[in-house]
């Protein structure tokens, strides 16, 4: 009886798998229409000047962490759905492949590296909009704690033999 209901109850992951999935379209498209404006502003008022040049840069660094966000999402719908909804499929799933993700701790893993790469973005942003200041001093320490904690968190999954080691040649 209760096994009958958890072998159901995967389907409720399809909520999170349809959110996600929502989430990231949206944001692709909030991305597509935000190039898009760039690109119109950048015809109209081309930057004459090197704050100028860096506003632009700015822009677009934002883009790209929200298109990181996007398929931060759109690795957790797939995942999710290969892993859970449809777990005879993951070794058919290309993108699962590209990423090695053959289990819900490699999902988490690769989340993991992805939000690293975000948090590395998000720095970037701060220090090419504020400059060298004591509040990008900060912002980077906070930061390089968070991703010394996730290494650190990540190398001991590693040591449990369950990380990216065992995927190793």
């Amino acid at each position: 009886m209760i096994e009958k209901f958890f072998k159901s109850s995967r389907l409720l992951v399809l909520v999170t798998v349809v959110v996600s999935t929502i989430a990231a379209v949206l944001l692709y498209a909030a991305n597509v229409y935000i190039v898009i404006n760039i690109l119109i502003d950048f015809v109209l008022e081309v930057p004459a000047t090197p704050d100028d040049g860096k506003t632009l840069a700015v822009k677009f660094l934002k883009v790209l962490d929200m298109l990181l966000i996007a398929v931060t999402f759109q690795i957790i719908a797939v995942g999710l759905f290969r892993l859970f909804i449809k777990p005879d499929t993951c070794e058919k799933s290309t993108l699962l492949a590209v990423l090695e993700i053959r289990d819900f701790h490699d999902l988490k893993i690769t989340l993991i590296q992805v939000a690293i790469v975000i948090l590395v973005v998000m720095f970037l942003e701060q220090a090419v909009e504020v400059g060298a200041s004591l509040e990008t001093l900060y912002y980077g320490l906070a930061i390089s704690v968070i991703i010394f904690s996730a290494v650190f968190a990540f190398k001991g999954m590693e040591h449990a033999g369950q990380g990216p080691a065992r995927h190793e040649d």
